[in-house]
């Protein structure tokens, strides 16, 4: 399943930071940040509980650039 997600960023850099961060959280298949979109797409594993990924996608990303903001 695949979910697109508003964000807030400062710069593609920091938004590559959190694509990274968010492809190595537990439960998420693939993940792509569109910065000029400030998006966020998020395709999850099979039987993912998306609530409880999510929540670790968003404190993932906090620890890369803390001033980032997900619209969960």
């Amino acid at each position: 399943m695949k979910k697109t997600y508003k964000i807030e960023v400062d710069c593609a850099n920091c938004a590559n930071k959190m694509e990274e961060a968010t492809k190595k959280t537990a439960g998420v298949k693939d993940a792509t940040v569109n910065f000029m979109a400030l998006k966020l797409i998020v395709e999850f594993e099979d039987g993912a509980d998306v609530d409880a990924v999510m929540k670790e996608v968003v404190k993932n990303c906090k620890i890369v650039e803390d001033d980032c903001e997900i619209y969960v």
